[in-house]
């Protein structure tokens, strides 16, 4: 008989948690506290950075994997002033439906529907689905918007990816070069080098490209052509310094590549629905 994938509830640092395992070895964990993927094991190895001083109370953001940001980017959006940074998805707890388990595949979906909590910071109605896909080499990550509300909705946000990296110094991120590039340390624009390399603080937003990005000849990144943006961030060691939640060394073992909405709004109109991706995948030597 094939062996099938598995998937059973658990904790993590006392929060509840997913695990995901494929017959071929590939695990995956994720938090039911922000929908947050906190690891993804592949070709055994870790392929998210997750800070050891990440904050695990249930309230606050978790410092690594893969956090939801919406409906804003930082503290970009029609409704900037009221809502937190990266919006609320990332702080409150989802509901798991029951994994989908086959041979080679695994399929976990979370959801958060407006409430009470959501209302006291945006009177919007709104369903959200976070599609987990898991195959052999491959992750992918679906956030799917139900505007259940009667008026428009309007959002930005991201896939806040962190990958792992054994020295970000050393890390080279390739695929794209000549897109428009918005350096927001020093509010410049240029377009992007073919081979984008991290020797400082680096925070720029890129116009999406159609070709996947490789980062280190290890792992291709791609994203659905609905996300307008990619982000690609790294702390480097002085503001690294001045996060609690990251150990002083931990800007070195991480880079962050997103899929973004981040200037311009997505519009959806009442009743409508939206979904964006982002996909890694192991490359193979």
């Amino acid at each position: 008989m094939t062996a099938q994938a598995t998937g059973r509830e658990t904790t993590f640092s006392g929060l509840p948690a997913v695990e995901l395992a494929l017959p071929q070895g590939d695990t995956l964990r994720v938090t039911l506290h922000g929908a947050q993927v906190l690891s993804w094991v592949s070709g055994g190895q870790e392929r998210l950075y997750l800070s050891p001083q990440s904050t695990m109370d249930g309230q606050a953001a978790i410092r690594g994997g893969v956090p939801v940001c919406f409906p804003q980017f930082n503290q970009r959006g029609p409704h900037a002033d009221s809502l937190p940074k990266h919006g609320f998805a990332r702080n409150l707890p989802w509901q798991a439906d029951a994994p989908e388990l086959g041979a080679e595949h695994a399929r976990l979906t979370l959801r958060l529907k407006g409430n009470a909590q959501t209302r006291a910071w945006w009177p919007q109605a709104f369903a959200l689905a976070l599609h987990i896909d898991l195959s052999p080499g491959a992750l992918q990550l679906t956030l799917d918007v139900h505007n259940t509300d009667d008026q428009p909705l309007a959002f930005s946000g991201a896939l806040h990816t962190y990958l792992a990296v054994p020295d970000v110094t050393q890390a080279t991120l390739q695929g794209l070069g000549g897109l428009p590039e918005w350096d927001s340390l020093t509010d410049t624009h240029a377009p992007a080098a073919d081979t984008i390399r991290f020797a400082s603080e680096f925070d720029r937003v890129y116009e999406a490209g159609p070709q996947p990005m490789t980062l280190n000849d290890t792992l291709h990144i791609s994203q659905s052509a609905s996300w307008a943006h990619t982000v690609v961030w790294n702390p480097a060691q002085a503001l690294c310094q001045g996060l609690a939640d990251m150990p002083e060394d931990g800007w070195r073992h991480m880079l962050c590549v997103e899929a973004a909405q981040v200037f311009d709004p997505i519009h959806l109109p009442a009743g409508e629905r939206w979904e964006g991706w982002q996909q890694l995948t192991v490359t193979t030597p």
